[in-house]
């Protein structure tokens, strides 16, 4: 590829990640877009000026998944001997959920068209989806015989639970805009030529809270998946203890008492 596989934007607290492959529909595979999404992400998460993060896609697809034509090659490490095959999953696409997981922003998913396999993976593995009326979803390993490597049975039971996981996994087929929508697997359909508009909006309301306070929030939904009510109060009260302590919570509550706009610094 002449241009670069990923693009990074900043600009009022608000990141966004596009995926830049258009002509291939930006596989994760078979090009350097894998390693160009680990590198936004990892900028997202070092940058404190950052409050939340847009992930989309170059028209006209969001992401095709794996690169079909990479598995069928003879030479493919995914053609090797078991323990290499397995490696290279460590090595290679589980390193995309665990990144965007570790992620201490907000997340939204701006789906603008296809998002196949490992692409509707990775809309899952977003906090929020946002769908073009162009968007479809696909989790489609079965039909080619394989599962889900890349954690998205893991992310989908969570965000949808167990029936409706089951029915997209184990029948391999796709899903319009509308259905997903009344799946619950996106917060709001909207006009193709509107989503990003629509998506920033949402991105704006989220950036324009108290930084710091936003990032702890995410954290402990994180923490809330995985633990038991006693260790999660645990640390929920020692996060709010963090947090009555910071200079941005103080001006939320002398905005609060003077009637005005509050001014947070994300101190």
């Amino acid at each position: 590829m002449s241009n670069p596989p990923v693009l990074l934007d900043i600009s009022d607290r608000i990141a966004t990640v596009t995926l830049n492959d258009p002509a291939r529909r930006n596989p994760v595979t078979g090009n350097d877009m894998m390693a160009a999404l680990l590198d936004a992400f990892a900028k997202v998460q070092a940058n404190p000026e950052v409050s939340v993060m847009i992930l989309t896609g170059a028209d006209p697809a969001f992401c095709a998944g794996g690169d079909i034509k990479e598995m069928n090659d003879p030479e493919s490490v995914y053609r090797k001997e078991p323990l290499a095959a397995s490696q290279a999953y460590v090595d290679g696409v589980q390193r995309l959920p665990q990144a965007l997981y570790n992620l201490d922003v907000p997340t939204i998913a701006a789906v603008n068209g296809p998002a196949v396999g490992a692409g509707c993976d990775l809309t899952m593995m977003c906090d929020m989806r946002i769908a073009s009326e162009k968007a479809k979803f696909g989790e489609v390993f079965v039909n080619l015989g394989i599962i889900p490597g890349d954690a998205g049975s893991w992310f989908m039971l969570r965000r949808l639970g167990h029936q409706t996981a089951a029915d997209l996994t184990f029948s391999g087929r796709m899903v319009e805009a509308d259905e997903a929508l009344k799946l619950g697997m996106v917060l709001e359909v909207v006009a193709h030529d509107r989503l990003m508009e629509r998506v920033r909006e949402r991105a704006a309301v989220i950036a324009s809270k108290p930084p710091r306070a936003v990032r702890v929030a995410k954290r402990l939904m994180r923490n809330a998946e995985r633990m038991d009510l006693p260790d999660f109060l645990n640390c929920a009260a020692a996060y709010q203890a963090l947090m009555h302590q910071t200079k941005d919570h103080q001006e939320a509550i002398s905005a609060f008492i003077e009637k005005r706009k509050p001014n947070f610094t994300g101190q």
